[in-house]
């Protein structure tokens, strides 16, 4: 079956992605299914739409919004799907909710959105880790607005927080980058240590 207007995905792993594995031990991190930050966004394109005009093919990894494979509870308590559910685990998706990409070629950011790596604050008075509304650019769509390992600052409220390769990113959409510093020369990015391999 070939939808008309969506993508068919299927989450890479599981639908939530709520396990750390430290050593022989594997940790449970959080039990609810209504916070976003343990809802897988990884997920396998399983079919493409007839109808539209896409670079992204069948079999690519795609990271899509939280939303998508995420569960909760109607007002009788009742566990439901969300409304993207299709059958099995399959789930239908929005062109527009999917961020970036992987294909054979490497990652690269869909259309309209880019992917930035926050910079470690060195204010010394600063209780912050991270320097705020600025980062250097990792993935980027072709848009040509923004380039690869630059500088930028964003406005506020416009980044969304996502773990890709074990790295912190900020999803920002191309048209609230506000400002382009060059590229990066002495700037260190934060990633907290938390999120490197064991």
């Amino acid at each position: 079956m070939k939808p008309l207007y969506n993508f068919l995905i299927k989450p890479k792993n599981n639908r939530y992605d709520n396990k750390k594995k430290i050593g022989d031990t594997e940790l449970i991190l959080n039990t609810d299914i209504s916070d976003h930050k343990f809802i897988s966004r990884e997920a396998i394109v399983y079919e493409t739409p007839i109808i539209c005009n896409t670079t992204i093919n069948r079999g690519d990894s795609v990271i899509v919004h939280h939303n998508i494979f995420r569960r909760w509870h109607d007002v009788h308590g009742i566990e439901r799907n969300s409304k993207s559910f299709f059958k099995d685990d399959l789930f239908f998706c929005d062109e527009s909710q999917i961020f970036l990409v992987k294909s054979k070629s490497g990652w690269k950011a869909n259309k309209g959105f880019c992917f930035v790596a926050p910079l470690e604050n060195k204010d010394n008075f600063s209780t912050e880790k991270e320097q705020s509304l600025i980062g250097i650019v990792k993935y980027t769509d072709d848009s040509n607005i923004v380039k690869l390992n630059e500088k930028v600052g964003f406005t506020p409220y416009s980044e969304y927080e996502f773990i890709i390769n074990d790295q912190k990113l900020y999803r920002v959409m191309t048209k609230e980058i506000s400002i382009k510093y060059g590229y990066k020369k002495e700037e260190r990015e934060y990633n907290p240590s938390w999120l490197q391999s064991s």
